[in-house]
């Protein structure tokens, strides 16, 4: 079994493979990716690629932990890598990054599919009718869903229809920051 990684550690080596490919990423668009990559990773090896959860939000899944690690980035693009807060010192210590070669190559591949994508175009892609944050949100508007949470079971079963058509214009326009549904 392999390691559950630290959802910000796998945003970095995000950002790192985008910088190498020359595209900057924004948290909207971040936050798409590593949903992306959790969820293939999740249908692939049986388990998770990240620990913690995502939520529905009204621009697709988000992950609150990365979320809140680059929300002072806003709708620019993200110059900075998470760290993690030593509670003992007060400081921001760097987090590690992944060595096992096929996370690293996995994730590679994530961003050269889909990073240089448009945020809206990932929205498109996160909304596919069937598909988790599709399902959540719409069970959210009949019954009760907590926190609108997209559990690894519901994305297990559910990512397969994230296949959508694409029309010359994402059908949410061009997204900057994401919100939760309220």
């Amino acid at each position: 079994m392999t390691e559950v990684y630290d959802p910000r550690c796998i945003a970095n080596l995000m950002l790192d493979e985008s910088e190498r490919i020359g595209q900057p990423l924004t948290n909207l668009a971040l936050q798409k990716l590593l949903y992306f990559a959790h969820a293939i990773y999740l249908i692939e090896h049986g388990q998770p690629l990240v620990s913690g959860y995502f939520e529905a939000w009204e621009y697709g899944p988000v992950h609150p932990t990365v979320y809140q690690a680059f929300k002072s980035a806003g709708a620019a693009p993200i110059g900075f890598k998470a760290a993690r807060l030593n509670i003992v010192k007060g400081t921001r210590q760097p987090i590690a990054a992944p060595t096992d070669p096929y996370v690293i190559r996995h994730v590679g591949r994530i961003i050269q599919s889909y990073g240089r994508m448009t945020p809206g175009r990932l929205v498109d892609i996160s909304h596919a009718r069937g598909a988790p944050w599709h399902f959540v949100v719409d069970k959210g508007r009949t019954s009760l869903a907590f926190g609108m949470r997209i559990p690894d079971e519901v994305i297990r079963e559910r990512f397969k229809h994230h296949k959508v058509s694409v029309g010359s214009q994402p059908s949410a326009g061009e997204p900057s920051e994401d919100t939760p549904f309220t």
